[in-house]
Formats: C-alpha cells, sequence, structure tokens
C-alpha cells in the first residue's frame, strides 16, 4: 500500500482502526476530524485524500502493516517489528527505536524533508505496532515519549513542505502523547514549532505568544526553552518591537553562555550555542539593524570553515546578509548572496517568504537584480 491515499480503501483504514481496538469516537479524538467524517471514509462516501491517511497512520499507529510500501528494506523493517511485537517488549527494542529517533533529528538540517518524512512514518508504524506488545509501565511512558518525538519531528518536516493540514495534525498528535507522558520538554517543543510555524505565515503576535508559553511550559535552560526565547525575539523583530526583542536577544545570550556544545550538534532537538549567532543574524536583519550585516557576514564565515558543512543554515545566512545589505544600501551584493541562497538547492518552502522579501526589498533599489532573483527563484523552485 502507498501512504498517498491513492490506493487505500476505507474498508482498509476500517480494519485498520478494528484492529488497533480503536472506536470512531477514540479515533476522531486522535485526530482533528469529526466522528462523522471518519465514518463516510471508511463506508466510502468520502474521497480518502492523503492526509487521510496520514492521521489513520499517526493515531492507530499500525502504519507497517497498512500504509508501507513494498521496498525490500522496508519489509525488513516490518518484519523485525511483526517479531518484536509477537511477544514482551525487551532486549534493546526500545532502545533502537530512541537511538533511531535521535538519528533522524541529527539528520534533519542535511536531509530533504520530504525524504525525511518517509523514514519518519515508517517508524512510526513501527512504534505503534508495539504498542500492542506486552509492556511494563514504564516502557509504555517510554514508547509514548518515543511517538511523541517522531510525530513532532513529523510535524517539523511538514511545515518545511508547506503541508499545513499534516503539520497540525501530527503536532496535536505529538501534544497530546506529551500530555499522557507528562513530557514537559515535548509538549514546549511543541508550542514554539507552532510559533515558528505562525512566524512563517506571517502572524507574528501569535507567534510571539506561543513562543512565550512553550518557555512556561519548557523545563528551565532546556534546549526548548532557549529555542523559544529565541524565537520570541525573531517574532518580535518582525512586529517592530525594537526593546522587546534586544530584550530577548540578551536573555538568550545569558542562557548560551557557557553552554557545552551537544555531542550531536546537528540534532534539531538539542540547542547548539552557535545556532545562537545566526538567530541574532536573522533577528537584528529583520529587525533593520545596522549590526545585521556584521554578524551575517561573521555566520556565513563560520559556517563555511566549519568541519561539518550545513547547506541549509548557509542558505538562511545568505538569505539574512542579502536583506541586511539591501539596508545598508549594498543592493548589487544584496542579489548576489540571493542567488548562492536559491542556487544551493536547499531552501524548502518554509524558506519562501523569505526569499519574496529579499526580491521586493530589491525591487525597490534595483529593478534589474530583482528581476534576475526572481527569475531564478522560478527557475529553480518551479516544481
Amino acid at each position: 500500500m502507498h501512504p498517498d491515499g491513492e490506493n487505500i480503501t476505507g474498508e482498509q483504514l476500517r480494519a485498520a482502526r478494528t484492529a488497533a481496538g480503536l472506536s470512531l469516537a477514540a479515533l476522531a479524538a486522535r485526530t482533528h476530524y469529526s466522528k462523522a467524517l471518519l465514518g463516510m471514509l471508511e463506508t466510502g462516501q468520502r474521497q480518502i485524500r492523503p492526509q487521510h491517511v496520514t492521521a489513520y497512520s499517526d493515531a492507530v499507529g499500525i502504519g507497517s502493516a497498512l500504509f508501507v510500501e513494498s521496498a525490500d528494506g522496508e519489509m525488513a523493517a516490518a518484519e523485525w517489528v511483526r517479531r518484536a511485537a509477537a511477544s514482551d517488549i525487551g532486549g534493546d527494542t526500545l532502545e533502537r527505536l530512541e537511538l533511531a529517533v535521535d538519528d533522524l533529528a541529527a539528520a534533519y538540517p542535511t536531509t530533504p524533508p520530504g525524504e525525511l518524512l518517509g523514514r519518519i512514518r515508517r517508524h512510526l508504524g513501527f512504534a505503534g505496532r508495539l504498542m500492542d506488545s506486552r509492556k511494563s509501565l514504564a516502557q509504555h511512558r517510554r514508547l509514548l515519549v518515543t511517538v511523541g518525538w517522531l510525530s513532532l519531528l513529523a510535524s517539523t518536516c511538514h511545515i518545511d513542505l508547506g503541508e499545513a493540514s499534516a503539520a497540525a495534525a501530527r503536532g496535536h498528535l505529538a501534544w497530546k502523547l506529551a500530555d499522557e507522558a507528562g513530557h514537559r520538554e515535548i509538549a514546549a517543543w511543541c508550542l514554539e514549532t507552532r510559533a515558528w510555524n505562525q512566524l512563517t505565515d506571517g502572524k507574528f503576535a501569535e507567534a510571539a505568544e506561543l513562543s512565550r508559553a512553550a518557555q512556561s511550559m519548557a523545563p528551565v535552560g532546556s534546549s526548548a526553552f532557549i529555542q523559544a526565547t529565541a524565537q520570541e525575539g525573531r517574532a518580535l523583530a518582525r512586529i517592530g518591537d525594537r526593546a522587546g526583542t534586544y530584550i530577548a536577544l540578551r536573555k538568550v545570550a545569558r542562557l548560551v553562555s557557557g553552554l557545552n556544545t551537544p555531542d550531536r550538534p546537528e540534532h534539531h532537538f538539542r540547542y547548539d550555542p552557535a545556532k545562537s549567532d545566526a538567530y541574532v543574524a536573522t533577528t537584528l536583519a529583520w529587525l533593520g539593524d545596522p549590526a545585521a550585516e556584521a554578524y551575517a557576514r561573521h555566520v556565513l564565515a563560520d559556517l563555511t570553515a566549519a568541519p561539518t558543512t550545513r547547506p541549509r543554515r548557509i542558505a538562511s545566512a545568505n538569505l539574512d546578509l542579502g536583506l541586511a545589505l539591501i539596508a545598508a544600501d549594498k543592493p548589487d551584493e544584496a542579489a548576489h548572496v540571493a542567488l548562492a541562497a536559491l542556487e544551493s538547492r536547499r531552501l524548502v518552502p518554509s524558506n519562501f517568504w523569505r526569499v519574496h522579501e529579499v526580491v521586493s526589498e530589491l525591487a525597490d533599489r534595483n529593478a534589474q537584480d530583482a528581476t534576475v532573483v526572481r527569475e531564478a527563484f522560478h527557475d529553480i523552485y518551479r516544481a
């Protein structure tokens, strides 16, 4: 079966729900769809769309049985899950899943979101099958936490791809699992991720409010707390709240002062102190602060010289520098670095609004440069 919904029937959806021991009402509670709509999907009265399959796969948790393609690697993984689910959870089963979550989160900065999402879906299916296994309360909570992280990372990928409905569904599942497991950091990351989504949608006041809520939820000093504080600063910069922006920047600086680099700095849910300068560059560029140019150049130099290449961060840093250069009345160089960001082919749909902003600002100073960047964007990212 393919997860795009084209080959999934209502009967299969019903079978998946029944196998998980869920009523229509229980499934409705796990998704953002009504009981009536779910009933119509299962009886063939409504067309099954990809977002419906995604919602079932997340909520029912038996993706490896019904929603996984038949590639050899996936079939092998499904067989591993079948064997693990046939008896008590024991040995290194949970540990392997937890390590897989870390691997996926560390792959986020360098892996195309669509590709990473496929890997996350398979692991969600594996974890869902394990829900049917005999396990202790402690093991059950570990599994809830694992699925919570996977769902949150999937939501992040959907935001990158501009898939709002799927992002909301997966984020909602992560939020509910965090609540059930009593895991404040996952809950805080859910709020921070929603704040980032609102920011990319241009809803800056809502993004600031969600960032503050994430800080209230997160353990003080945790990665989620630091990231939410930085996110608040970015949102306030977009609003034009200069005083609030500088307060947030100083707060982040205090939080990261003396903070050690994590074992896996590329891990999406572990705050890397090196991110701090990049966030300062973005925030100052959005605020129109003249210091943004120097910060953005510093960030680019560090990223370029780093032993581990981070192409997505470099592309974003080029957009920061482009915006700062426009404010500094250097449109020619701004167009050059904007083209570098585009030609890296590492931008994702959640970055596109930033390209449009650079083009719009360029158009006020050099219409020809703006046209060149706009046409390059359409040529490279037309699909």
